[in-house]
């Protein structure tokens, strides 16, 4: 099982995360990974993707919606 708490700050993390945490998990083994926001930067991989997707055929463009329900048919995202 996978399951992921997004918090602003350390200082939002309370007692009821805490116990929801444990009772989701009971003795299982669990591990809590913390990661720090860091600006974004596009590697030279993605801006090329960027690029060719601006060179694309305008009228050939799904919108965002519909890309997400393809890719979600096609990989179960």
């Amino acid at each position: 099982m996978h399951s992921t708490y997004h918090l602003a700050s350390a200082q939002d993390m309370n007692n009821d995360i805490v116990n929801a945490i444990k009772t989701t998990f009971k003795s299982k083994s669990i591990t809590i990974i913390v990661e720090e926001d860091e600006d974004e930067v596009l590697t030279n991989e993605m801006k090329n993707i960027l690029e060719q997707r601006l060179n694309e055929d305008p009228t050939s463009y799904i919108s965002a919606q519909n890309t997400i329900e393809h890719l979600n048919k096609k990989y179960g995202l």
